[in-house]
């Protein structure tokens, strides 16, 4: 990921007269060129947007870069190179610094069932995101019923029921064209009657501007009562994601996201701009093809990974 920055890096490296190190930024040293910063930053914007993250992001990160160098200097034991990356990987962990969402953490402290509602737009891998969380949560020890509350479309119910065969949860289903939020609403009777611990309700993939559909997504959140709404985004559609949660959130509120191709996202936009933009966490990432293939957002994580060599 952001390999265009990583290129960067490496020139400004290669031209610069300054050494520095890992703690290259301070009061002692060789003071940092202005005219020379303003080149950096420049190149950081460029580089920002070009790697899909949302402009108010990337003037956010660039003058966070910007308020960590100007005026300082930089030690001579270490590359300017090492003082610019310290100073973008600060500000991307700033940027990435919303309040976290402890998904177990809460399903503990919640009366059950623990109903989560998943909201997005069609192929972003929603109702594959489903079934890989619930293996997750069974793995844990716990139990869970799936609600197959996207009666828009028979193929999603036929996925649902060939990975409940899968992985061995419970799925609650109606026949296609059903009433979603009757859907919704008999999974969380079963698992109340059942004494289940999970319940996870999918909904029709629909475009952000399809009243309608909004309207229905609305219709379920009232009748479910949902303690937890998830928008699942593909982290390939960039700034498309990210327009896609701000519009999902305004429309029902949003409390985390799950992003999904994390494993083929060669920018890294979707992951910095979304949770910036709503100012809601990350909760998981989809990281691969198999139901285990799920893991929890960590910050560090994701900072590493944006810096990762190839």
């Amino acid at each position: 990921m952001f390999k265009s920055l990583r290129e960067r890096l490496q020139q400004w490296r290669e031209t610069a007269d300054v050494e520095a190190g890992p703690e290259a930024i301070g009061d002692t040293g060789r003071k940092i060129d202005p005219k020379k910063l303003d080149e950096v930053l420049y190149d950081l914007e460029v580089g920002l947007l070009e790697n899909d993250v949302a402009f108010p992001v990337t003037k956010t990160i660039v003058d966070g870069v910007a308020e960590e160098l100007q005026g300082k200097r930089v030690a001579r034991d270490v590359s300017f190179e090492k003082a610019v990356e310290a100073a973008l990987r600060t500000a991307v962990e700033k940027a990435l610094a919303i309040p976290p969402l402890a998904f177990f953490g809460l399903l503990e402290k919640t009366p059950k069932p623990f109903v989560v509602m998943f909201v997005g737009v069609n192929g972003t891998g929603k109702t594959t995101t489903i079934a890989k969380l619930a293996h997750h949560i069974q793995k844990k020890g716990y139990t869970c019923v799936v609600a197959a509350a996207d009666t828009f479309r028979a193929g999603a119910i036929e996925q649902l029921e060939r990975h409940a065969e899968a992985v061995g949860f419970r799925l609650i289903k109606h026949t296609a064209g059903s009433d979603p939020a009757a859907v919704a609403y008999d999974a969380i009777e079963h698992a109340r009657a059942r004494s289940r611990d999970v319940v996870l309700i999918d909904t029709a993939g629909r475009m952000q501007t399809n009243q309608n559909l909004m309207d229905q997504m609305k219709k379920i959140k009232r009748v479910a009562e949902p303690h937890l709404v998830l928008f699942v985004g593909d982290a390939l559609a960039g700034n498309d994601a990210v327009e896609q949660a701000r519009q999902f959130h305004e429309a029902v509120g949003i409390d985390g996201v799950i992003l999904t191709k994390i494993d083929a996202d060669a920018k890294g936009g979707a992951a910095l701009s979304i949770a910036h933009t709503i100012g809601k966490p990350i909760v998981f990432l989809n990281t691969g093809q198999t139901y285990a293939d799920i893991r929890r957002f960590e910050v560090k994580w994701m900072v590493d990974r944006l810096f990762k060599e190839e």
